[in-house]
């Protein structure tokens, strides 16, 4: 198991009556890439600034590589930051950006050369160095930023939203850049986003935040075909989430009433001790299939609801379908569009929803609806 670099205990912070971050406990592996993911005001960008030294806590400690850093000024922390403003010296080339704060830590004039043009060369900037930054776009701009970061070999480079300012494409090229970087560095990164896909795409944990706490900490996958709460199932993309009532829990899968009584199954692992019998259970929309069919209920796979299409959108790679059940539910399903399959569905139609029983999950029903 890695070892923890930054470690957080009890970590609070309030502004007056406002709680912004609420006694968060947080322990992040040596060379992770950790993404701090949620809605504006959750409290992700406070704790960032919390770990770099920007904002004091109100209570709690702070740990880098198992010292307690929580009272130490920002240039005391061998911690860099990465904004998304980039905030580069409008005067100064390029190389002397970079080089600036290693001439504050009075490094040689040699060493300075050397380790300024090894990070050039890490985000593929090295034939600029002579450049300012006016003459430079956004996104060069961006890895110059990170570039004058890195050359100071910290213990954990943070990050605050530092693509939101670029535009969709160049956010993209810049998000697996990134990673590359930071495998290629082996330093912990701690990127704060409120893009879903940005930080799915990037991060090997990832901690879900809501109203200052964690609601969930998990890798991707985990996240998004385990959600615990109905807040992680739709912030992570799109879920379709059904009251249910638990009738029988015996073997590998549970057997539940929903919609109108219609008998589903669900993995019983997904079902903790503390669950109720009242539970709220959820399939993401890409899980499912759907089929024209009579007004029989005998068809359809192992979970499967009966309903009618009430709506159809052409969206690129897949048609979003709307199926309004017979027990009074509304559930997405996407169907992808290929050369091969073209749907042949029509408002109106009468059709069964299908999916696999292991691509169910379960949330608390209280919790589905506290969000």
């Amino acid at each position: 198991m890695a070892e923890t670099d930054v470690a957080l205990r009890g970590l609070t912070k309030s502004f007056g009556e406002l709680i912004a971050v609420d006694d968060v406990d947080l322990d992040i592996p040596r060379g992770d890439f950790f993404a701090l993911l949620g809605p504006s005001g959750c409290g992700k960008t406070t704790t960032l600034r919390m770990i770099g030294g920007f904002e004091e806590p109100t209570a709690g400690t702070i740990e880098l590589a198992g010292q307690d850093i929580t009272h130490k000024p920002p240039h005391k922390r061998d911690v860099n930051t990465v904004f998304q403003s980039y905030a580069l010296f409008p005067h100064m080339t390029v190389a002397e950006n970079v080089a600036f704060g290693l001439e504050r830590k009075k490094v040689d004039k040699a060493e300075r050369k050397t380790r300024v043009a090894e990070a050039l060369d890490l985000v593929e900037l090295g034939s600029l160095a002579t450049r300012r930054p006016a003459q430079m776009s956004g996104g060069q701009q961006q890895r110059v930023a990170l570039a004058r970061a890195l050359v100071n070999r910290p213990r954990a480079l943070l990050l605050d939203e530092p693509l939101g300012a670029l535009d969709l494409r160049l956010r993209k090229q810049l998000q697996l850049e990134l990673s590359q970087i930071q495998r290629d560095v082996g330093i912990t990164f701690i990127h704060v986003t409120h893009d879903q896909e940005e930080a799915m795409t990037m991060a090997d944990t990832i901690a879900v935040m809501r109203d200052g706490r964690i609601d969930q900490l998990g890798s991707a996958t985990e996240l998004y075909d385990h959600p615990r709460t109905a807040f992680v199932a739709n912030f992570l993309g799109n879920s379709n989430l059904i009251d249910a009532d638990v009738v029988s829990s015996f073997g590998a899968f549970a057997e539940v009433d929903a919609d109108g009584g219609a008998r589903l199954r669900v993995p019983t692992k997904s079902l903790s001790p503390a669950n109720p019998a009242k539970i709220r259970i959820g399939v993401r929309p890409e899980k499912m299939t759907i089929g024209a069919v009579d007004d029989s209920p005998a068809v359809g796979g192992p979970n499967s609801l009966l309903g009618n299409v009430v709506d159809a959108a052409y969206i690129g790679l897949a048609t979003q379908y709307v199926i309004h059940t017979d027990g009074g539910a509304d559930l997405q399903v996407f169907v992808q569009n290929s050369a091969n399959q073209k749907s042949a569905l029509d408002e109106g139609d009468r059709v069964v929803a299908s999916w696999d029983p292991e691509h169910t999950f379960v949330v608390e029903r209280e919790e589905a609806h506290a969000g």
